[in-house]
């Protein structure tokens, strides 16, 4: 009996874990990320741009383990239900995952034209727009709220979400360090690759947000 019980959460733990991983790497985007810092730091040093890397990251971690730790309490203020998180975190999440798929870029994962324009005269990007909103943009912020909420209080759960989240976030510092050599290794085709193939893993994921809050909402009997 016990375990089976083992197994059972066992394998739930691990199912939490592939669908946060596969959902932050695309809400995220650490390829993206490490493409566009290689761009914008191509007149810093190499310490520079290392401290930079380091800040950024530092400051997108804290926003998205902010938000994924009291994300509950902050719907509960407002008033928001679980059913319509999960059904508004879907939709949003859809719009990523169509945008990667496309290789496209939207305000939503990405930086908008002119938030480009000012990020090339800044003398500081690391909190714009390097932590927020390319790294903890909304897509990814919603997915931390979304995630954690999914897991209905367990803290096993709770720490593979956690834990998935650390490991993306590591995964983008390492390749903001070597931002240049990420371009010249993948170029743009091998990135696209790689952001279409988790856009429609991502697109998957948010469809079945979208049916699990409907179906928990009570609009339509079952």
């Amino acid at each position: 009996m016990n375990d089976g019980v083992l197994f059972m959460g066992g394998a739930l733990m691990t199912e939490t874990l592939i669908i946060a991983f596969t959902t932050f790497f695309a809400t995220i985007g650490p390829v993206d990320v490490a493409v566009v810092y290689g761009a914008l730091s191509r007149e810093m040093t190499s310490d520079q741009r290392r401290r930079t890397a380091v800040r950024a990251v530092f400051l997108a971690s804290c926003l998205l383990f902010a938000f994924a730790l009291f994300g509950q309490v902050l719907l509960d203020r407002l008033g928001i239900s679980i059913p319509a998180l999960r059904t508004a975190g879907g939709i949003l999440l859809f719009l990523v995952g169509l945008d990667m798929v496309f290789a496209r870029h939207s305000g939503v994962a990405s930086t908008t034209p002119d938030e480009d324009r000012e990020a090339r005269v800044r003398k500081d990007i690391a909190v714009f727009p390097l932590a927020t909103p390319l790294i903890a943009g909304p897509g990814a912020i919603g997915a931390a709220i979304l995630l954690m909420t999914n897991t209905g209080g367990d803290l096993y759960q709770q720490l593979a979400v956690m834990a998935s989240l650390g490991v993306v976030l590591l995964l983008t510092l390492l390749l903001l360090l070597v931002s240049g050599q990420v371009h010249r290794l993948l170029g743009v085709t091998g990135m696209n690759v790689v952001s279409r193939i988790f856009g429609v893993l991502l697109t998957a994921l948010a469809v079945q947000f979208v049916f699990d809050g409907l179906k928990e909402s009570g609009l339509f009997p079952t």
